[in-house]
């Protein structure tokens, strides 16, 4: 399937990787499965004195990693060194509270004669960990962190715009002190890892990626009986409230959407205004996008870079005429973009309609399109006019009023005053055509666990 680095700012393919070898694959997962059987039984504290090595080697090394994710992904550097500082806050989270989180629990059978009753948490195998190219090393560490931490063991099939920054996770792991074969990075084809499913040491799958690419692996793992865990698409609605404070909304969206230049799962995708304040904001948010300065990501003056791929652009582009062909208005706002590089300008897509095939669309990059509603319920039902439910978030300066909204939104993950950026200890993940299961927090540890009842006189007492 081709692995390259291919620098988005200049279109300069500067390295590439040849595809794995199935011998290769299958030598991974002898090791893999050899490494489980000892993991497994690694006590806790061991396995979170590796996560906290990795927490403090990725700190050390934030400079090199973050030049990788821009080199790769094409961000902003600022944002890269971002995504390393959070994904050591993700290897310190299930570090310091790992343990804890998978702690034998007690059980109310509900029947006087059935005794106590225990559920134990028990890791599986290997678990496939399928990633995207967005944010590469927090993508990785989601799953990688929870399940090495239960006594798993994980084998990454990352994106194929981005070896070496899966490279270099798996240099930083070992670099920690994590045994061999616990964790390993394959440059493997979409048919190696329909192969790695299958094995039955693979417990299951985690992916991140379109709701086509998770239909294709949870059906793959259907067949085997695996367990998956999908967080695919999303259109997440950024509803404002007429008494939202519009600084504090504007900024969200700015953040909530032009962050790595739009290309986030879970970002404010769709921006639902309540007529009081449209215009008002509307006018606040042009002039905070003009103010973005579009150039050389490495550049610390820029502040608005590339999309991770020339065809990543040129999609983007299409849905943009798409729309405007099918009766939306497409404003172009701020600076104009560079001509090389897989730019794309930021735009303001308005009269959107539900005719409109590309109102039920996910766009990958700095577009927003923006609503008017009329009052709360008409923004909740055009929330929840969309086939995805990953994230959402709700502006309003009463928060009671803000959660009565957040939770009438069909969404996995909504937050109130503040953008859709997951939480190392709040649980992540979608609904609807977005998938299910999730990632980080208690939630996302257990995922890929057997959780074992044990139930008789006086077990209760052991926990």
């Amino acid at each position: 399937m081709g692995y390259a680095t291919t620098n988005p700012y200049t279109g300069e393919v500067v390295k590439t990787f040849p595809d794995a070898t199935d011998a290769e694959v299958d030598a991974a997962l002898d090791k893999a499965h050899g490494a489980f059987l000892s993991w497994r039984t690694t006590p806790f504290k061991e396995r979170a004195a590796v996560l906290s090595k990795a927490a403090d080697l990725a700190r050390l090394r934030r400079e090199d990693l973050a030049r990788l994710n821009t080199l790769e992904m094409g961000k902003i550097f600022a944002e890269s060194l971002w995504e390393v500082e959070t994904i050591a806050q993700i290897f310190d989270y299930y570090a310091n509270n790992g343990e804890r989180l998978l702690a034998p629990e007690r059980l109310e059978p509900g029947d006087p004669a059935a005794g106590d009753a225990l559920v134990v948490y028990q890791p599986l195998g290997i678990v496939l960990a399928v990633e995207p190219w967005n944010v590469p090393f927090f993508q990785a560490a989601r799953p990688l962190a929870a399940q090495l931490m239960a006594g798993n063991v994980v084998v990454l099939k990352h994106a194929s715009i981005v070896p070496q920054c899966a490279a270099a996770i798996e240099t930083l792991m070992n670099d920690a002190g994590l045994p061999a074969g616990v964790f390993t990075n394959l440059y493997v084809t979409h048919a190696q890892a329909e192969r790695i499913i299958a094995d039955p040491r693979v417990c299951g799958v985690t992916l991140t990626g379109s709701e086509s690419a998770g239909a294709k692996v949870a059906a793959q793992a259907g067949r085997h009986v695996k367990k998956c865990v999908l967080e695919l698409g999303g259109s997440d609605a950024m509803l404002v409230l007429d008494d939202a404070d519009l600084d504090q909304a504007v900024q969200g969206a700015m953040l909530g959407r032009l962050t790595i230049s739009g290309q986030a799962c879970v970002g404010d995708k769709r921006m639902i205004v309540a007529d009081a304040v449209y215009d008002e904001f509307v006018a606040r948010l042009t002039a905070a996008i003009s103010a973005l300065r579009p150039g050389d990501p490495m550049d610390e003056s820029t502040t608005f870079a590339p999309v991770s791929s020339q065809s990543a652009a040129d999609t983007v582009k299409e849905q943009i005429s798409e729309a405007v062909a099918h009766g939306a208005t497409a404003t172009p706002i701020g600076e104009p973009v560079p001509d090389k590089g897989a730019f794309v300008q930021p735009t303001i897509l308005t009269g959107l309609t539900a005719d409109n095939p590309v109102y039920y669309q996910e766009i990958f990059g700095p577009v927003l399109s923006l609503f008017r509603a009329s009052d709360d319920a008409e923004a909740i039902r055009l929330a929840n006019d969309s086939p995805y439910g990953l994230g959402g978030s709700v502006y309003s300066t009463d928060t009671a009023r803000a959660v009565a909204v957040a939770e009438q939104m069909e969404a996995g993950y909504v937050t109130i005053n503040r953008p859709t950026i997951p939480i190392p200890g709040l649980p992540f993940g979608g609904t609807k055509l977005s998938g299910y299961g999730r990632e980080l927090g208690a939630a996302g540890i257990k995922e890929f666990m057997n959780q074992k009842v044990i139930n008789g006189a006086g077990v209760a007492e052991l926990a």
